[in-house]
């Protein structure tokens, strides 16, 4: 599975929000892990315990051999399983996930970058349900998604009560169009408007 700049810095990001919590006692769960890459770049800066749940079976294996082989293994746990199954004993602190981007887009013969790439098994009506399921009370979640999908997720994210409090858009070069938008959501309204950086 190929690394995106735009993933690197979502880990980034969420690593450093996390990290604005002054707390050891946040858990955190990753929805579509993937190869690993988000709860890693947390780990590195935050010593909580994390959930990297992933349904594909290929990009678990090779979520499990990076975080093995890393030294934040004790942090991490990788789950196989869809995550509208998943059923942990908890709600988390946190929530990341970088979802399959594309709907209703051509798609490909290869059914592991379909589960990858597009909301086949996880659209994001599904995400926001699955997050108002697993997410504590006063916890946030952070997701990375194509602009073209921001404003249809943050619409849906208000029936559930969650409230816009960072947008942060992303464009490759000065001189081409925003192509990702990471949106920061709180459980609870927050009185003051969003912030949006680019």
């Amino acid at each position: 599975m190929k690394v995106c700049t735009d993933a690197c810095l979502f880990g980034a990001i969420a690593a450093y929000e996390i990290l604005q919590q002054k707390s050891a006692d946040i858990t955190c769960l990753d929805i579509g892990t993937g190869t690993g890459l988000l709860s890693l770049m947390v780990a590195q800066k935050n010593k909580i315990a994390i959930d990297a749940v992933e349904v594909e079976d290929g990009a678990c294996m090779q979520a499990r051999q990076n975080i093995e082989g890393s030294k934040f293994k004790e942090n991490i746990s990788v789950h196989h399983a869809d995550i509208l199954q998943f059923e942990p004993q908890k709600k988390y602190d946190a929530i990341i996930s970088n979802p399959p981007f594309f709907e209703n887009d051509l798609v490909s013969t290869d059914t592991h970058k379909n589960t990858a790439r597009h909301n086949i098994t996880l659209s994001l009506k599904d995400l926001l349900v699955t997050i108002n399921r697993l997410l504590k009370n006063d916890g946030f979640f952070m997701v990375l998604l194509p602009c073209h999908r921001l404003k249809y997720f943050e619409e849906e994210a208000l029936q559930y009560d969650f409230y816009l409090d960072q947008k942060i858009l992303i464009k490759p070069s000065e001189i081409h169009d925003y192509f990702r938008g990471i949106l920061f959501f709180l459980n609870k309204r927050n009185i003051a408007s969003p912030k949006i950086f680019v």
